[in-house]
């Protein structure tokens, strides 16, 4: 069984996922729940793991968030390229240029939000299946809330985890444990967001 290591997060993150072309391919059946976390999570050498901003389709079969980030950047750019080219400065003049750079810059945020929205939603669309037959019950969304979450110290025992350099087998079992330590600790507060889903759905 290959390690769960930090090495390996890394160079799947910089080299399969990004620099190659032989990707995941997309597939009905259950995923590894190595490329699941890989997904949303971001490992860097001697931090704790945390969520990722921007969900990375690569582990999955999709495209990197590396390359999704790249348009981001490249955005601004083209919009400069485009508004103070010599032909099109000289139709508008400096005030019209700065004006209409202010106003698609806004367009290119709005844009940005929106598809960062949109690739979120299509990883935990995506992953979800999967995550269920590893961890039933357990409701992905609540692990990913920015909120206050029954689970909001899942990547702290993902740190542990990966510190100690479990197998895929050993880590499924090792979150099985901390899943079932976060709903003891958080008994409370997980009891009343199901009562509050009840009597919403009543």
């Amino acid at each position: 069984m290959k390690k769960f290591s930090k090495f390996r997060i890394v160079s799947m993150n910089f080299s399969l996922y990004f620099f190659t072309k032989k990707r995941i391919p997309l597939q009905e059946k259950t995923l590894p729940l190595e490329s699941i976390l890989l997904s949303f999570t971001k490992f860097k050498k001697n931090q704790t793991p945390h969520k990722r901003t921007l969900f990375n389709k690569g582990p999955i079969g999709g495209k990197s968030s590396a390359q999704l980030i790249l348009f981001f950047f490249s955005l601004p750019f083209i919009e400069y390229a485009a508004i103070f080219n010599p032909f099109v400065f000289s139709k508008l003049g400096i005030a019209q240029s700065i004006i209409f750079y202010i106003i698609f810059m806004s367009i290119i945020i709005m844009i940005i939000f929106v598809v960062a929205m949109r690739n979120n939603k299509k990883v935990i669309k995506t992953i979800t299946p999967s995550w269920e037959y590893y961890f039933p019950n357990i409701d992905l969304k609540m692990v990913l809330s920015s909120g206050h979450s029954p689970y909001r110290d899942f990547f702290k025992h993902l740190s542990t985890l990966v510190v100690e350099d479990y197998n895929e087998k050993s880590l499924h079992k090792g979150l099985l444990t901390a899943f079932e330590t976060m709903k003891e600790e958080n008994s409370d507060l997980l009891e009343a967001i199901q009562k509050d889903r009840q009597n919403s759905q009543k």
